[in-house]
């Protein structure tokens, strides 16, 4: 989405939200919790829109979304989540991966949630289990964070005879733990080394790439984390300028000329995030909704970053990619 596009959809969003005080009799309202600001989230709320818009709910008309918005200090979510728990809203939107959703159960227990995210939910204490999930929150999770393991086997492949791979997670994301035992085991199978870089903010992203060149680790894996998909233009500009072959989760990366991507598809999850806000609305009850998981993953390869680091993708991986960027 264009971001000219995207402000005229959030153009009216003073306009809904004084709409929220002015009709509330009459007009249901959705409090939105997101991790990061409008126009990098621009074409996942988009989707949510959609999926409402599917239940017959279009924002300005017959609901209104009060936002909320972290702009990336994910430190500041619980504090966000308990002001919309105090506002009069019908339920929270809680979409954007883990720690979203787990600031708005603890913040907002009061209210009904719908939550969007990339790891198990249940591993997590979110919800008591997929089919039940109890109480009054339900969502959508993808397989973003399932498949880290994936992403370093893609570029063992792109990367044969490299000894070492360097990964890098978030210290401060709950899923960080249980990806890189993952990644461990995926390693020895593998028969490489791993080099385990952290980064936890934008400034200790360029350390993490001159590391990896400066100590030739082969290429660099990235965990699923929703602050890294959210920088993806940055972590490709990195990438590009020293030389380092890496893979994120999210398509974001490639198209922004990073070189390869493998996650799950957010459009999908946001868009059912929408549905199931809106069968709410409609009077379903969130603890009847069991939650659903996208299990559609994308793969994209950018043939131009494979040039510009001398590196040639062989026929299976062009075959198995869901989309190749030329």
């Amino acid at each position: 989405m264009r971001r000219r596009d995207f402000l005229a959809l959030l153009g009216g969003a003073a306009a809904w939200t004084h709409q929220a005080g002015a009709q509330r009799s009459t007009m249901p309202v959705i409090g939105y919790l997101c991790p990061e600001s409008p126009v990098p989230f621009a074409s996942r709320l988009k989707a949510f829109h959609d999926g409402l818009g599917e239940t017959g709910y279009i924002v300005g008309r017959n609901v209104a979304i009060e936002y909320q918005w972290a702009d990336g200090q994910y430190k500041k979510l619980p504090a966000l989540a308990a002001d919309l728990a105090a506002r009069n809203v019908d339920l929270i939107v809680a979409p954007g991966g883990a720690p979203v959703a787990l600031a708005a159960k603890a913040s907002a227990a009061n209210k009904t949630i719908v939550f969007e995210m990339g790891g198990d939910p249940v591993q997590l204490g979110v919800v008591d289990s997929l089919s039940r999930p109890g109480g009054n929150i339900t969502g959508v999770s993808s397989l973003s964070v399932e498949v880290s393991r994936k992403r370093l086997e893609f570029m063992h492949e792109l990367l044969p005879t490299a000894a070492t791979l360097a990964v890098v997670a978030n210290p401060t994301s709950p899923t960080a733990n249980s990806q890189l035992e993952n990644l461990r085991s995926a390693a020895d199978f593998l028969g490489v080394g791993l080099q385990i870089l952290q980064a936890s903010n934008e400034q200790e992203f360029e350390p993490v790439f001159s590391v990896t060149a400066q100590k030739s680790a082969g290429g660099l894996v990235f965990t699923s984390d929703p602050y890294f998909a959210f920088r993806s233009g940055q972590l490709a500009e990195l990438a590009q300028r020293y030389r380092v072959p890496a893979i994120t989760q999210s398509r974001d990366f490639p198209v922004a000329g990073g070189l390869m991507s493998y996650g799950g598809d957010f459009a999908q999850s946001h868009r059912r995030a929408g549905v199931y806000a809106g069968r709410i609305l409609n009077g379903e009850k969130p603890s009847n909704l069991p939650v659903q998981l996208v299990t559609k993953v994308e793969f994209l390869v950018n043939l131009k970053a494979a040039k510009l680091l001398g590196l040639e993708f062989s026929p299976s991986l062009i075959s198995g990619a869901d989309e190749v960027i030329e």
